[in-house]
């Protein structure tokens, strides 16, 4: 447990002094963020800010964890690696995204299809590994199910294609809901860190009640979930350090490299904690937010094209359910203040938290 307070205490201080320095390399060296022009016109003032933050997040994040089972003598485990490895190669994707961005100068960095191919290489690696023999631990317990899981596996065991089809899915879906969630100073950053503190907490419930320990009906089948509850606490301090700056009016942005690598990770802890629907709830802000931008572009899209749509539900060609996705930049346009939605927003991310965490105890408390 100790390990577990190390981790976030020294990824937490790194993040906090790390972000500080790199605002002035960053800042030195003209890597600037690039504005969409559509957007709300208010974020203009922000062309320029020092973006790829994100590095310093997963920095932080990685000295904390091997630093704290260094300081407590803990082993490093098969799942803890795989995370860090999704964590770690999803960021390097964002990096090459925001690279591109700051070299050509334009707020548009990998193509879309590079991009998703990264994405899906990363995914599918960390999937065959995690659903591989050869990381069974001696309860013959891999760091991937073969099931689809809610708060513990359910349902019939499914092909191993299928699964890594579910992972890829999972993987690319939260890395991009927390990309498009960073939109606004602070707005991904605070709510990431919420839902790896409750990651952190199901963890160390998961070890607590595992099978190992206490066998029965309502043990966990979890492997290394205590070493996994280091690694969630280590990037929840890396974004708490990291908030002293993003929060409004923010000094620098995650980029990217950031906001792909905490999606990834949000991913993994799911897979690997057997609560891949439970992050659904968890997340909630992040789901509702991707929802908000293919509503927007499937109306727009079929309203163009389908006579019989507009008729249906009397619209226009082009029609827009909000005035500008996502759903965030859309309070900005109808006047609310930047920072009126991203607190708001940060309260339903709480009330998702709070959601989930009661889902999963009282399961098990109905269960008992």
């Amino acid at each position: 447990m100790r390990a577990i307070l190390f981790a976030g205490g020294i990824a937490l201080l790194i993040s906090l002094l790390g972000t500080r320095v790199a605002i002035n390399v960053l800042s030195k060296r003209g890597y600037g963020q690039e504005i969409r022009e559509d957007g709300p016109t208010t974020h203009h003032t922000k062309r320029g800010t020092p973006t790829m933050g994100g590095i310093v997040i997963i920095s932080a994040t990685i000295v904390g964890y091997f630093a704290a089972n260094l300081l407590t003598g803990g082993s490093i485990s098969a799942s803890a690696l795989l995370l860090l490895f999704l964590f770690v190669g999803l960021g390097l994707v964002g990096f090459l995204d925001d690279f591109i961005k700051i070299v050509m100068q334009r707020n548009l960095g990998l193509r879309s299809a590079a991009k998703m191919i990264g994405q899906t290489v990363i995914a599918l690696v960390f999937g065959v590994l995690a659903l591989s023999p050869w990381l069974e631990d001696e309860h013959h317990r891999r760091p991937a199910s073969h099931h689809l899981s809610f708060l513990k596996d359910v349902g019939w065991e499914l092909p191993t294609i299928v699964v890594l089809v579910l992972i890829w899915f999972f993987v690319t879906g939260f890395s991009n809901a927390v990309n498009l969630t960073d939109g606004l100073d602070g707005l991904a950053t605070g709510a990431s860190a919420m839902v790896f503190g409750a990651y952190t907490l199901v963890n160390i419930w998961q070890n607590n009640q595992s099978c190992e320990s206490l066998p029965g009906p309502n043990c966990y089948e979890v492997r290394d979930p205590l070493d996994l509850a280091i690694v969630s606490a280590a990037i929840m301090g890396a974004c708490f350090g990291f908030l002293w700056w993003n929060a409004s009016p923010a000094a620098i942005f995650m980029g990217d490299t950031g906001s792909l690598a905490l999606g990834g990770a949000l991913a993994g802890l799911a897979i690997l904690t057997r609560t891949e629907l439970l992050l659904l709830v968890l997340g909630g802000l992040f789901v509702v937010v991707t929802l908000s931008v293919m509503i927007q572009v499937s109306v727009f899209k079929v309203s163009r094209g389908s006579a019989l749509f507009r008729k249906v539900f009397r619209v226009k060609p082009g029609h827009r359910v909000f005035r500008i996705a996502p759903i965030h930049h859309h309070f900005e346009m109808i006047g609310w203040e930047q920072v009126t939605v991203v607190i708001r927003f940060w309260i339903i991310t709480g009330l998702c938290v709070a959601a989930g965490l009661g889902i999963f105890y009282a399961s098990w408390v109905a269960s008992a």
